[in-house]
């Protein structure tokens, strides 16, 4: 018989950015020493854990090519979700290896947009599985959408929907810079009212992304902090840095509720 653990209010939410694991300015390149690294610090902490992680060039090139999220587009819809249900399959695999059972869970088939943004998420089944001990492995994917028929649902948007859907206690998002950068050097919490003095500074993806780059991410990770759950910034291209965010060790950029 199998026995189901209670839940905790420890669930933990982990992205890791598509420049990570991806070459972004490549088509569907894959980093596999990246992969394999990534998948050794997460193994190492797995416990009422969701990983989510991003498309890279796995998506966002396919989808700028067949001009979405802009247009409507089947063929591109169906090679966007192909190509980043491989870039998955990758990860799974990886982690498999270190014995973190995970479960590939794709937004094509749980999430509906309305002009963009997640209208509805059957996260149920990721319950379940966080209960059961699996690991959830999401990523950025193209979704249905009840205006524009498409579109695309970002790593970003995930972490937030999901953070307040089950209560995270821990959100950590990684990229391949160390946080938040103001005037050269990374910025050790941010709140809202901070945003007006720094958005000169903040740039784009150093690659082709369709989803918004840091100032998406962080418009993203703002809205959760106004809804009371704070997160961080880090880079999660450094060897060691993945099992400190788990812990909720003072990495990166907080990103907090207003002071």
């Amino acid at each position: 018989m199998i026995k189901m653990k209670t839940m905790k209010s420890t669930i933990k939410i982990l992205k890791i950015g598509g420049s990570i694991i991806t070459d972004k300015n490549r088509s569907a390149l894959a980093r596999p020493d990246e992969i394999t690294r990534v998948a050794n610090e997460v193994a190492s902490s797995p416990e009422d854990l969701v990983l989510v992680h991003g498309a890279g060039s796995f998506g966002h090139i396919p989808a700028q090519r067949y001009g979405l999220p802009h247009k409507f587009n089947p063929t591109g819809l169906q090679r966007t979700h192909s190509c980043v249900a491989r870039l998955n399959q990758m990860m799974v695999d990886a982690l498999d290896k270190e014995g973190a059972n995970p479960m590939p869970v794709h937004p094509l088939s749980c999430v509906v947009l309305k002009g963009g943004r997640i209208e509805r998420f059957c996260t149920e089944p990721i319950l379940e599985m966080i209960r059961h001990s699996l690991l959830p492995v999401l990523h950025g994917d193209v979704a249905m959408d009840m205006i524009d028929g498409a579109s695309i649902v970002s790593g970003d948007q995930l972490v937030s929907h999901l953070a307040r859907a089950l209560k995270a206690q821990v959100v950590a998002v990684g990229t391949n810079v160390d946080g938040v950068i103001f005037q050269g050097e990374p910025l050790f919490e941010l709140a809202r009212e901070d945003l007006m003095q720094i958005s000169e500074s903040l740039k784009g993806s150093s690659g082709v992304d369709v989803t918004g780059g840091m100032r998406g991410k962080l418009l993203e990770l703002l809205d959760l902090a106004d809804s009371g759950i704070d997160s961080i910034i880090f880079n999660a291209g450094k060897k060691g840095q993945i099992e400190k965010a788990l812990r909720g060790e003072p990495i990166g950029t907080a990103v907090r509720r207003s002071r």
